[in-house]
Protein backbone atom coordinates (compact mmCIF):
# COMPACT_ATOMS: atom_id res chain seq x y z
CA UNK A 1 0.00 0.00 0.00
CA UNK A 2 0.74 3.62 -0.40
CA UNK A 3 0.83 6.60 1.68
CA UNK A 4 -2.44 7.47 0.65
CA UNK A 5 -3.84 4.32 0.90
CA UNK A 6 -2.91 3.72 4.53
CA UNK A 7 -4.83 6.78 5.02
CA UNK A 8 -7.84 5.91 3.10
CA UNK A 9 -7.61 2.82 5.54
CA UNK A 10 -7.44 4.20 8.70
CA UNK A 11 -10.66 6.21 7.37
CA UNK A 12 -12.34 3.46 6.78
CA UNK A 13 -11.33 0.90 9.47
CA UNK A 14 -9.42 -1.21 7.61
CA UNK A 15 -5.99 -2.96 9.25
CA UNK A 16 -2.80 -1.90 7.19
CA UNK A 17 0.25 -3.49 6.29
CA UNK A 18 1.54 0.16 8.30
CA UNK A 19 0.02 2.53 10.72
CA UNK A 20 -0.09 5.47 9.01
CA UNK A 21 2.19 8.36 10.91
CA UNK A 22 2.39 12.70 10.72
CA UNK A 23 4.81 14.00 12.56
CA UNK A 24 5.42 18.51 12.66
CA UNK A 25 7.40 20.85 14.11
CA UNK A 26 7.12 24.32 15.72
CA UNK A 27 9.86 26.35 14.63
CA UNK A 28 11.39 26.15 17.53
CA UNK A 29 11.95 22.56 17.95
CA UNK A 30 12.75 22.15 14.53
CA UNK A 31 16.11 23.97 15.18
CA UNK A 32 16.69 22.12 18.02
CA UNK A 33 16.00 18.91 16.52
CA UNK A 34 18.24 20.09 13.01
CA UNK A 35 21.02 21.01 15.86
CA UNK A 36 20.98 17.30 17.53
CA UNK A 37 20.12 14.91 14.94
CA UNK A 38 21.50 17.29 11.49
CA UNK A 39 19.26 18.07 8.49
CA UNK A 40 19.48 14.74 7.57
CA UNK A 41 17.19 13.58 10.20
CA UNK A 42 14.06 15.10 8.63
CA UNK A 43 14.48 13.26 5.39
CA UNK A 44 13.93 9.91 7.66
CA UNK A 45 10.42 11.10 8.33
CA UNK A 46 7.96 9.65 5.71
CA UNK A 47 4.72 11.46 6.87
CA UNK A 48 1.47 10.22 5.22
CA UNK A 49 -0.33 14.24 4.65
CA UNK A 50 0.44 16.93 3.01
CA UNK A 51 -1.40 20.39 4.36
CA UNK A 52 -1.78 23.91 3.02
CA UNK A 53 -2.91 26.27 4.86
CA UNK A 54 -5.57 28.53 2.57
CA UNK A 55 -5.07 31.18 5.19
CA UNK A 56 -2.31 34.01 4.25
CA UNK A 57 0.34 34.38 5.77
CA UNK A 58 1.47 37.04 8.56
CA UNK A 59 3.29 39.76 7.70
CA UNK A 60 5.83 41.41 9.73
CA UNK A 61 4.66 44.78 11.29
CA UNK A 62 6.93 45.45 14.73
CA UNK A 63 9.76 43.76 16.35
CA UNK A 64 7.63 40.45 17.09
CA UNK A 65 4.81 41.78 15.95
CA UNK A 66 3.01 40.24 12.83
CA UNK A 67 -0.34 41.07 11.91
CA UNK A 68 -2.75 38.65 9.95
CA UNK A 69 -5.08 38.79 6.67
CA UNK A 70 -7.92 39.88 9.36
CA UNK A 71 -5.76 42.67 10.96
CA UNK A 72 -5.03 41.27 13.85
CA UNK A 73 -1.66 41.53 15.65
CA UNK A 74 0.04 38.79 17.56
CA UNK A 75 2.67 39.70 19.73
CA UNK A 76 5.84 36.48 19.77
CA UNK A 77 7.75 38.63 22.58
CA UNK A 78 7.12 35.56 24.88
CA UNK A 79 7.34 31.62 25.37
CA UNK A 80 5.39 30.97 22.43
CA UNK A 81 7.24 31.87 19.14
CA UNK A 82 5.11 30.27 16.86
CA UNK A 83 1.78 31.52 17.90
CA UNK A 84 2.22 34.56 20.15
CA UNK A 85 -0.90 36.30 21.60
CA UNK A 86 -3.28 38.83 20.63
CA UNK A 87 -1.91 42.59 20.80
CA UNK A 88 -4.90 44.37 20.39
CA UNK A 89 -8.88 43.58 20.25
CA UNK A 90 -10.67 44.59 17.11
CA UNK A 91 -14.01 44.24 17.82
CA UNK A 92 -14.49 46.41 21.13
CA UNK A 93 -18.01 46.74 21.35
CA UNK A 94 -20.81 44.33 19.84
CA UNK A 95 -22.05 47.18 18.01
CA UNK A 96 -19.03 47.87 15.65
CA UNK A 97 -19.44 44.74 14.05
CA UNK A 98 -22.00 47.08 11.92
CA UNK A 99 -19.08 48.63 10.07
CA UNK A 100 -16.73 45.61 10.33
CA UNK A 101 -15.79 43.96 7.21
CA UNK A 102 -14.03 41.07 7.45
CA UNK A 103 -11.15 41.19 4.74
CA UNK A 104 -12.03 39.54 1.33
CA UNK A 105 -11.37 36.77 -0.22
CA UNK A 106 -8.14 36.30 -2.26
CA UNK A 107 -9.13 33.84 -4.93
CA UNK A 108 -5.95 34.04 -6.23
CA UNK A 109 -3.69 33.33 -3.34
CA UNK A 110 -6.05 30.55 -2.62
CA UNK A 111 -5.92 28.95 -6.15
CA UNK A 112 -2.11 29.27 -5.90
CA UNK A 113 -2.17 27.40 -2.63
CA UNK A 114 -4.33 25.08 -4.16
CA UNK A 115 -2.16 24.34 -7.50
CA UNK A 116 1.01 24.10 -5.01
CA UNK A 117 -0.73 21.21 -3.57
CA UNK A 118 -2.02 19.46 -6.78
CA UNK A 119 1.57 19.78 -7.64
CA UNK A 120 3.29 18.08 -4.51
CA UNK A 121 4.65 14.67 -6.61
CA UNK A 122 4.03 12.03 -4.30
CA UNK A 123 1.76 9.76 -2.73
CA UNK A 124 0.69 11.14 0.46
CA UNK A 125 -2.88 12.30 1.22
CA UNK A 126 -3.43 15.84 0.35
CA UNK A 127 -5.60 18.06 2.51
CA UNK A 128 -6.38 21.30 2.29
CA UNK A 129 -7.44 23.70 5.45
CA UNK A 130 -8.33 26.79 7.33
CA UNK A 131 -6.64 27.28 10.53
CA UNK A 132 -8.38 29.37 13.57
CA UNK A 133 -11.54 28.57 11.29
CA UNK A 134 -14.73 29.69 13.61
CA UNK A 135 -14.28 30.02 17.56
CA UNK A 136 -10.66 31.26 17.47
CA UNK A 137 -11.32 33.35 14.38
CA UNK A 138 -14.09 35.10 16.53
CA UNK A 139 -12.22 35.47 19.69
CA UNK A 140 -9.29 36.59 18.28
CA UNK A 141 -11.02 39.78 16.88
CA UNK A 142 -13.60 40.42 19.95
CA UNK A 143 -11.07 38.93 22.74
CA UNK A 144 -11.75 35.17 24.21
CA UNK A 145 -13.36 36.41 27.73
CA UNK A 146 -15.73 38.97 25.75
CA UNK A 147 -16.60 36.64 23.25
CA UNK A 148 -17.73 33.55 25.91
CA UNK A 149 -19.35 36.91 27.89
CA UNK A 150 -21.64 37.65 25.01
CA UNK A 151 -22.52 34.06 24.35
CA UNK A 152 -24.40 35.29 27.57
CA UNK A 153 -25.06 38.57 27.09
CA UNK A 154 -24.92 39.40 23.26
CA UNK A 155 -26.50 36.05 21.70
CA UNK A 156 -27.51 37.43 18.51
CA UNK A 157 -23.74 39.65 18.08
CA UNK A 158 -22.30 36.29 18.19
CA UNK A 159 -24.29 35.07 15.98
CA UNK A 160 -23.80 36.98 13.42
CA UNK A 161 -20.26 37.68 13.85
CA UNK A 162 -19.77 33.79 13.51
CA UNK A 163 -22.07 33.57 10.34
CA UNK A 164 -19.52 36.40 8.25
CA UNK A 165 -17.06 33.94 9.46
CA UNK A 166 -18.93 31.43 7.85
CA UNK A 167 -19.81 32.71 4.97
CA UNK A 168 -16.05 34.15 3.95
CA UNK A 169 -14.90 30.53 4.79
CA UNK A 170 -17.57 28.56 2.36
CA UNK A 171 -15.83 31.24 0.07
CA UNK A 172 -12.92 29.81 0.16
CA UNK A 173 -13.96 25.89 0.30
CA UNK A 174 -15.86 26.19 -2.61
CA UNK A 175 -12.59 27.52 -4.65
CA UNK A 176 -11.11 24.43 -3.13
CA UNK A 177 -13.19 22.04 -4.05
CA UNK A 178 -12.63 23.26 -7.63
CA UNK A 179 -9.36 20.69 -7.41
CA UNK A 180 -8.43 16.86 -6.75
CA UNK A 181 -7.14 16.22 -3.53
CA UNK A 182 -8.34 14.16 -0.93
CA UNK A 183 -9.96 16.20 2.88
CA UNK A 184 -10.09 19.28 4.26
CA UNK A 185 -8.69 20.39 7.90
CA UNK A 186 -10.48 22.76 10.16
CA UNK A 187 -7.99 23.84 12.94
CA UNK A 188 -10.44 25.44 15.88
CA UNK A 189 -9.51 24.84 19.78
CA UNK A 190 -12.99 24.11 21.54
CA UNK A 191 -11.09 22.29 24.28
CA UNK A 192 -10.02 22.74 28.06
CA UNK A 193 -8.05 20.17 30.21
CA UNK A 194 -11.55 19.48 31.19
CA UNK A 195 -14.40 19.82 29.13
CA UNK A 196 -15.52 22.40 26.54
CA UNK A 197 -14.10 26.06 26.99
CA UNK A 198 -17.94 27.25 26.10
CA UNK A 199 -19.53 24.42 27.45
CA UNK A 200 -21.97 21.77 25.58
CA UNK A 201 -24.74 24.31 25.31
CA UNK A 202 -23.34 27.60 23.67
CA UNK A 203 -21.09 25.05 21.57
CA UNK A 204 -24.33 23.68 20.03
CA UNK A 205 -26.48 26.60 20.19
CA UNK A 206 -23.53 28.54 18.47
CA UNK A 207 -20.81 26.34 16.47
CA UNK A 208 -22.28 23.28 15.96
CA UNK A 209 -24.65 24.56 13.14
CA UNK A 210 -21.96 26.31 11.01
CA UNK A 211 -20.07 23.23 11.10
CA UNK A 212 -22.96 21.77 9.95
CA UNK A 213 -23.00 23.77 7.08
CA UNK A 214 -19.37 23.62 5.94
CA UNK A 215 -18.40 19.98 6.79
CA UNK A 216 -21.71 19.40 4.47
CA UNK A 217 -20.42 21.45 1.57
CA UNK A 218 -16.98 19.55 1.66
CA UNK A 219 -18.46 16.20 2.19
CA UNK A 220 -20.93 16.93 -0.50
CA UNK A 221 -17.73 17.22 -2.71
CA UNK A 222 -16.78 13.43 -2.00
CA UNK A 223 -14.09 14.92 0.69
CA UNK A 224 -13.22 13.80 3.88
CA UNK A 225 -13.43 16.59 6.78
CA UNK A 226 -10.54 16.50 9.65
CA UNK A 227 -11.53 18.49 12.29
CA UNK A 228 -8.79 19.98 14.86
CA UNK A 229 -9.47 20.79 18.04
CA UNK A 230 -6.98 20.79 21.23
CA UNK A 231 -8.42 20.18 24.50
CA UNK A 232 -11.08 17.48 25.79
CA UNK A 233 -14.23 17.11 23.38
CA UNK A 234 -15.93 14.66 24.65
CA UNK A 235 -19.42 16.29 25.68
CA UNK A 236 -19.79 17.41 21.73
CA UNK A 237 -18.00 14.00 19.78
CA UNK A 238 -21.63 12.43 19.43
CA UNK A 239 -22.47 15.72 17.85
CA UNK A 240 -19.15 16.13 15.14
CA UNK A 241 -20.03 12.46 14.22
CA UNK A 242 -23.67 13.51 13.55
CA UNK A 243 -22.49 16.50 11.46
CA UNK A 244 -19.98 14.56 8.82
CA UNK A 245 -16.52 14.69 10.92
CA UNK A 246 -14.12 11.80 9.63
CA UNK A 247 -10.93 12.27 11.92
CA UNK A 248 -10.77 13.95 14.94
CA UNK A 249 -6.78 15.86 15.58
CA UNK A 250 -5.61 16.08 18.12
CA UNK A 251 -6.34 12.55 20.38
CA UNK A 252 -4.58 13.53 23.40
CA UNK A 253 -4.06 10.12 25.95
CA UNK A 254 -3.38 11.91 29.29
CA UNK A 255 -7.15 13.22 28.54
CA UNK A 256 -9.44 10.37 26.55
CA UNK A 257 -6.99 7.44 27.19
CA UNK A 258 -7.09 4.32 24.73
CA UNK A 259 -10.71 2.64 26.21
CA UNK A 260 -12.35 5.90 25.30
CA UNK A 261 -11.01 6.10 21.76
CA UNK A 262 -12.38 1.98 21.58
CA UNK A 263 -15.77 3.94 22.25
CA UNK A 264 -15.99 5.69 18.83
CA UNK A 265 -13.89 2.69 17.17
CA UNK A 266 -15.70 2.16 13.49
CA UNK A 267 -16.82 5.73 13.39
CA UNK A 268 -14.14 8.77 14.03
CA UNK A 269 -10.62 8.25 12.80
CA UNK A 270 -8.00 9.44 15.64
CA UNK A 271 -4.95 11.56 14.62
CA UNK A 272 -2.86 12.02 17.35
CA UNK A 273 -1.78 10.03 20.28
CA UNK A 274 1.86 10.27 20.88
CA UNK A 275 1.41 13.28 24.23
CA UNK A 276 3.60 16.48 23.44
CA UNK A 277 2.24 17.49 27.45
CA UNK A 278 2.65 14.10 29.45
CA UNK A 279 5.68 12.21 27.15
CA UNK A 280 7.85 13.67 25.10
CA UNK A 281 9.00 16.41 27.50
CA UNK A 282 9.76 13.93 30.65
CA UNK A 283 9.85 10.39 29.36
CA UNK A 284 13.00 8.59 28.50
CA UNK A 285 13.66 7.30 25.19
CA UNK A 286 12.67 3.75 26.57
CA UNK A 287 9.63 5.19 27.59
CA UNK A 288 8.70 6.77 24.53
CA UNK A 289 9.22 3.65 22.39
CA UNK A 290 6.77 1.71 24.86
CA UNK A 291 4.09 4.43 24.90
CA UNK A 292 4.33 4.32 20.92
CA UNK A 293 3.99 0.83 20.40
CA UNK A 294 1.02 0.82 23.11
CA UNK A 295 -0.46 3.07 20.71
CA UNK A 296 -0.25 1.06 17.60
CA UNK A 297 -1.16 -1.72 19.85
CA UNK A 298 -4.17 -0.15 20.90
CA UNK A 299 -5.53 -0.14 17.30
CA UNK A 300 -5.79 -3.18 15.93
CA UNK A 301 -8.40 -2.79 13.23
CA UNK A 302 -7.34 0.57 11.98
CA UNK A 303 -8.90 3.86 12.76
CA UNK A 304 -5.33 5.50 13.53
CA UNK A 305 -2.97 8.57 12.12
CA UNK A 306 -0.31 7.73 14.59
CA UNK A 307 1.36 11.24 15.45
CA UNK A 308 2.25 13.86 18.25
CA UNK A 309 -0.85 15.47 19.59
CA UNK A 310 0.50 19.06 18.29
CA UNK A 311 3.26 20.24 16.35
CA UNK A 312 6.04 18.96 19.13
CA UNK A 313 7.24 22.39 21.00
CA UNK A 314 10.52 23.15 22.24
CA UNK A 315 10.56 21.30 24.99
CA UNK A 316 10.20 18.17 23.90
CA UNK A 317 13.34 16.41 23.95
CA UNK A 318 15.27 15.17 20.98
CA UNK A 319 16.32 11.84 21.77
CA UNK A 320 12.66 11.48 22.29
CA UNK A 321 11.87 12.34 18.64
CA UNK A 322 13.98 9.96 17.52
CA UNK A 323 13.23 6.79 19.86
CA UNK A 324 9.54 7.77 18.76
CA UNK A 325 10.23 7.56 14.79
CA UNK A 326 12.53 4.68 15.62
CA UNK A 327 9.16 2.63 16.44
CA UNK A 328 6.87 4.37 13.67
CA UNK A 329 9.82 3.36 11.12
CA UNK A 330 9.74 -0.04 12.19
CA UNK A 331 6.29 -1.08 12.24
CA UNK A 332 6.76 -4.32 10.75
Amino acid sequence: MNRRERVLAALHFEKTDFTPYQIGFTGQMYEKMKAYAGEEFFGRIRNHLVQTDLIKPQITVGPELSMDEYGVVWNKSGADKDIGVIDAIRLRDPADLASFELPPVDEAFVRGKMEELMAVADDRFRIAGIGFSLFERAWTLRGMENLLCDMMAEPDFVHELLGKITKRNLEIIDIALDYDFDGFYFGDDWGQQKGLIMGPRCWREFIKPRLAEMYGRVRGAGKYVVQHSCGDVRDIMDDLYEVGLNMYNTFQPEIYGYDYAKKIDGRITIWGGISTQRDLPVKTPDGIRTVTKELLAAFPHGGLVAAPTHDIPGDARPENIEAMLDVLEHQN
